[in-house]
């Protein structure tokens, strides 16, 4: 599992890292953290959850530039792309509704397009996290960069949970099990 995210305090808290939480909070849950990993432009935890051997991540390059530490992480494990979960921000799913996708275009997410041109594929898996529009005519490349506002940081560690049950949900019962259960909006009370 990858969060895809930009390095460095400034961003830690922008929506455009909101697939980096949702792994640090998995990490925290099964009581580690992710470190620098020696032979990844990575950090790192590694660990076991329902009898697999899993690897949390978050790449130490930019978004745009994700696809080389993933693929250099993936070649590293042995993971094939398919079995590769990639945590990130979607602009087009309203703010604290999950998705559950495997495989797909990149609908103009650098990050994807990054890791799918170093894949050479868009078969990942992917956790795909509502942030929902920016309001007015705000730039959406200014919007990710910023800070959930307050009424939503208020809400942010209830739906990092739910990310995190949605990925050890791929984790125990697979994709289609993960998509029944988290593909609808929290509101809708199917949870």
């Amino acid at each position: 599992m990858v969060g895809l995210g930009n390095p460095g305090p400034e961003y830690a808290l922008t929506r455009h890292n909101v697939g980096v939480m949702a792994v640090e909070t998995l990490a925290g849950r099964w009581g580690g953290r992710l470190s620098p990993h020696k032979y990844t432009r990575c950090e790192v935890f590694e660990g076991r959850w329902a009898g697999h051997k899993v690897v949390l991540a978050r790449g130490r390059s930019y978004m745009n530039e994700s696809g080389g530490p993933v693929a250099v992480l993936a070649d590293h494990f042995g993971v094939d792309a398919e079995r590769v979960l990639l945590a990130h921000d979607e602009l087009d799913i309203p703010f604290a509704a999950l998705r559950v996708k495997q495989g797909g275009g990149d609908n103009g997410h650098n990050g994807l397009r990054s890791v799918r041109r170093s894949l050479g594929t868009g078969d990942t898996v992917r956790l795909r996290i509502g942030i929902g529009r920016p309001p007015g005519r705000q730039d959406p490349a200014d919007f990710v960069l910023r800070p959930f506002t307050a009424s939503e940081r208020e809400e942010l560690p209830h739906v990092l949970d739910r990310c995190a049950d949605a990925i050890e949900c791929v984790i125990a019962d697979g994709v289609s099990a993960a998509q029944n259960r988290y593909n609808a909006d929290p509101e809708a009370g199917n949870e």
